[in-house]
């Protein structure tokens, strides 16, 4: 069983808002950096935003630059992903997955492009954009 639980997704008018958790169990969750990555039908994961444990360093893909915000709260073993002016191309299914950077993985940026390399993942959830 996943150690990471995402929130319901949902439907969303285009424009509009939407915020997503991530909550972690068995885990030492300050330990490790969380990722939201997505995948559109036909087409690849892709990483979508990363914060490293302490929370201090993050990295967006270019899509949600200015739109999305990515947080954690290690006193409550979550992560949040604060979706604004969603477009219908955010359309997809939204993990998120966690990784201690102790592998090939050492940094935010290592762990939104290698996503193949990301050791924990969540069950996903449907995010769909659409008026």
């Amino acid at each position: 069983q996943s150690p990471l639980v995402e929130s319901r997704g949902g439907l969303v008018q285009p424009g509009g808002s939407l915020r997503l958790s991530c909550a972690a169990s068995g885990l030492t969750f300050y330990y490790y950096g969380i990722g939201w990555f997505r995948q559109a039908p036909g087409k690849e994961r892709e990483g979508v935003a990363c914060i490293s444990d302490s929370g201090d360093s993050t990295m967006y893909a270019d899509s949600v630059k200015g739109r999305f915000t990515i947080s954690r709260d290690n006193a409550k073993n979550t992560v949040y992903l604060q979706m604004n002016s969603l477009k219908p191309e955010d359309t997809a299914v939204y993990y998120c997955a966690a990784d201690q950077f102790a592998g090939v993985i050492t940094t935010v940026q290592d762990m939104c492009v290698m996503t193949n390399e990301v050791t924990y993942w969540g069950q996903g959830t449907q995010v769909t954009v659409s008026s």
